[in-house]
This record gives structure tokens, sequence and C-alpha cells, in this order.
């Protein structure tokens, strides 16, 4: 064999290595990162399926169930009929938006303890997003900054 061929089967080599380890890598971090959105029903339901997945479950936080101790946060999520006991054990505090009330999304895993373990939480405030009731006014509308009211044909013309 010559020294040519010797190089090109050692590049070739070398060139696969990398292709298959690279394509491993894709793989791999896709499985991991992949996470499915199911429902409180839905969940109660899949079975032992349910506890080797990365899930994403959504509901209103139940009044009065929020427990806060350090940085875990307890609390119950309610969809319809179905309630679901949540443990946020996450690296940051939940948001500020989280609250009675509100709808939360967390995303975690569910254990064999019945109780869903959340590593991310997301929540908006209920109020602010809810539609308006019959019978109550329209809020406030937000005052004019300064150059919103210089635009509007108050003083300066072209």
């Amino acid at each position: 064999m010559s020294s040519e061929t010797s190089r090109f089967l050692k590049f070739g080599g070398a060139t696969l290595l990398i292709l298959v380890s690279l394509g491993y890598l894709a793989y791999t971090g896709v499985q991991e990162s992949k996470s499915y959105y199911v429902t409180i029903k839905e969940l109660r339901g899949m079975g032992d399926g349910a506890y080797s997945k990365r899930l994403r479950v959504a509901g209103n936080v139940a009044p009065g169930s929020i427990k806060r101790v350090g940085t875990r946060v307890e609390f119950l999520l309610i969809e319809q009929d179905q309630s679901l006991p949540v443990i946020y054990s996450g690296t940051e505090a939940p948001p500020d938006t989280f609250k009675d009330n509100s709808q939360a999304l967390a995303e975690g895993s569910f254990g064999r303890d019945g109780v869903f373990h959340a590593k991310a939480l997301q929540a908006k405030c209920a109020s602010k997003y809810a539609p308006q009731q019959p019978g109550q006014s329209a809020p406030a509308e937000p005052t004019k900054s300064m150059s919103q009211a210089n635009s509007s044909g108050t003083g300066m013309s072209n």
C-alpha cells in the first residue's frame, strides 16, 4: 500500500469518526431536551410512560395551595375537574406573576409518588389576561408620553 493511500484512509477514518460523534451528540441532545405537553387528565392516563418522559403540564394554581420553603415551592394545579400536586425546585425563583388563580406551566417529570417534579415554571397573572366581565368599566388608558404628546399636533408644526 502506498503512503498516499494510507494517508487517505487515515483522513477518511478520522472524518467518519468525527461525523458519527457529532451525529450521536445531536441525537442525544434532541432526545434530552424534548418535552411533551400533556393535560392533567392525559398525564393520569399515560401509565408507566409518564415516569420516563420530560413533560409540560398547564393549569390554574389552586387558591391557598402555594407553600414556599426557601427556593422550593409546592402548589396544586387544577384543570377542569383534575388536580395535580407540583413541587418546583428550580434554580430560579418563581415569576412575580405566580400567584393564586394564575395560569401556570410546569416543566419536569412525573414521579411515582403522584407528584409532578418541576424544574421550570412559567406563569401569567389571571386577572390581567382574563376577559372583561360584563358590567365592568374598561381599564384606564395609559397616559401619553411627552414624545407622543408633541407629535400629536400640540405645538410644533413642520
